[in-house]
């Protein structure tokens, strides 16, 4: 399923009617989602591969069999550089609201890391870990295989899910903090707005700060402390999503897809590149052609 966004790179997610929320199963050979946001929790199950998550400028790195969940509103990006598989599970802030008065007040967290059992409530924790994913399992057979009254069987299963993830993956935190991050980022929207429609052009700090409204020096640390990354950095993540969709999904010459998207310095743009993924553009367009 391809992900919608809105210009600011709000994820917009597509529901399904019969469930009030989106569950599907990804099949990724390579791709790079730049910094974005959702009003949703959401759990990725890996089941095959491996995939980068990265927020607040920490890099978590899932292999095969393991889970993470990300906090709604939370700004993260994702890296694909070989093919993966997994459950993508998303579930509204506000359809579990309906259920949980008060869960925009919550953190929710899960730790899937290896070798995090070492004491008898960490076992527990695990053993709910495992729980969860049994659950996400078998709601993904029931919609791989549709059986009669598929969506009751479905529904029971993500309302057990709803329940683990408040008894076992979630703790109060104080209601300032979620409502200063949301008010925070509708505020930048129209910045990022202005970026993702112009980022193949050099963008000027003051211009992007008479957009905010702001003192372009409290508009630099304003934009990385919502972003997690500077306002330049931020710039060149989209320009380098933009790259890297065209390597592995056309043929044009590497020199013609920098053009495209702003880059006129080969030399920085591999350096950036390299930085950011590890390989060089015609390592990723290797990969991509190993995979079919």
């Amino acid at each position: 399923m391809k992900k919608i966004f809105t210009e600011s790179n709000y994820e917009v997610i597509p529901l399904d009617t019969r469930t009030n929320v989106c569950f599907y199963t990804s099949i990724d050979p390579q791709s790079y989602v730049p910094p974005h946001w959702h009003d949703a929790i959401e759990i990725i199950y890996l089941l095959e591969g491996e995939l980068k998550i990265i927020s607040d400028g920490i890099t978590q790195e899932l292999q095969h069999r393991q889970c993470i969940l990300i906090q709604p509103n939370k700004i993260h990006a994702t890296l694909c550089t070989r093919p993966n598989k997994a459950i993508v599970f998303q579930i509204p802030l506000s359809f579990m609201e309906k259920f949980v008065p008060g869960a925009s007040r919550l953190t929710f967290q899960l730790n899937d890391s290896p070798g995090f059992s070492a004491s008898d409530t960490l076992d527990l924790y695990v053993e709910n870990i495992r729980k969860l994913k049994r659950n996400l399992e078998e709601m993904q057979f029931i919609m791989d295989t549709k059986p009669d009254g598929a969506m009751l069987l479905f529904n029971g299963l993500l309302f057990q899910v709803l329940y683990q993830l408040y008894h076992d993956f979630s703790s109060s935190q104080p209601a300032a903090s979620n409502n200063r991050q949301v008010r925070n980022l509708e505020k930048l929207k129209p910045v990022l707005d202005y970026i993702n429609d112009n980022y193949r052009h050099p963008i000027a700090l003051e211009e992007v700060s008479r957009i905010a409204m702001f003192d372009s020096k409290y508009f630099c640390r304003f934009f990385k402390k919502c972003m997690g990354t500077t306002f330049l950095e931020y710039q060149n993540q989209i320009r380098l999503s933009h790259i890297y969709q065209d390597l592995i999904s056309t043929d044009d010459k590497i020199g013609d897809i920098l053009e495209r998207h702003g880059f006129t310095n080969y030399k920085l743009f591999r350096r950036m590149f390299f930085q950011h993924f590890g390989c060089t553009p015609t390592e990723v367009r290797r990969r991509i052609s190993c995979t079919f």
